[in-house]
């Protein structure tokens, strides 16, 4: 049976996400400002707007993501490390990182959990999710990637980073849910627009959504 959703519980899901390379500071202020107006689970920016989104949420619930080896995964683990480590010294309280997704490909797995584990390690408290990319992955790799996730120690495993060929599915999200069961929670990010959307992937196994559609979502649904 379908779980009756409504404004209240899909807003709790959303990251309220904007990460285009033209982005401004005025249009960074106006995502925190439908973030907290709309009680969104985060906001998700690129590493130059996090000082920018702290200060914009202070003393609200709305909680500041931001990315790592974004968008191609290809930096090196060093980079990514004290990318995050800057980050949550600025007040970021969650990191979206990618995977080495060259090295899954290799099949050196070794390498790409120990990517994401170093990651984890600079993080400390914060939660860690990884994009593992999944429009440029078999069903076999993607279920490597979230066995690496899992056992580096990460928290989410994410569908997509909005930038590649293809967005989150109501299939991937079900293997990635099915791959990492109740040991990890599972994010869909990627051509996320309707509150039909939102739903399917919800009830796919999605705990976050990713999207930059989040206030045109909720204002569909019923309070």
């Amino acid at each position: 049976m379908s779980k009756e959703w409504t404004k209240s519980s899909i807003a709790k899901t959303i990251d309220h996400t904007l990460l285009k390379p033209t982005a401004t500071a005025e249009q960074i202020r106006e995502l925190c400002m439908e973030a907290r107006t709309n009680h969104f689970a985060a906001v998700c920016v690129n590493p130059r707007w996090v000082s920018l989104a702290v200060k914009e949420l202070a003393g609200s619930q709305v909680m500041v993501a931001t990315v790592i080896g974004f968008p191609l995964g290809a930096n090196t683990t060093e980079i990514k490390v004290e990318e995050a480590k800057l980050a949550i010294k600025q007040g970021a309280h969650e990191v979206d990182m990618v995977i080495d997704l060259g090295s899954l490909k290799s099949g050196d797995y070794r390498a790409v959990e120990e990517d994401i584990h170093g990651v984890v390690k600079a993080a400390g408290k914060a939660t860690v999710k990884v994009i593992i990319e999944t429009c440029f992955l078999s069903n076999d790799e993607k279920r490597l990637a979230c066995e690496a996730a899992m056992k580096a120690g990460a928290h989410f495993v994410k569908t997509s980073t909005g930038f590649g060929t293809g967005g989150a599915t109501v299939e991937d999200v079900k293997l990635m849910r099915k791959s990492v069961g109740d040991k990890m929670k599972v994010k869909a990010s990627g051509g996320i627009r309707s509150y039909h959307d939102a739903i399917a992937l919800l009830e796919a196994g999605a705990d976050r959504l990713g999207t930059s559609s989040g206030v045109a979502i909720v204002s569909e649904l019923p309070e």
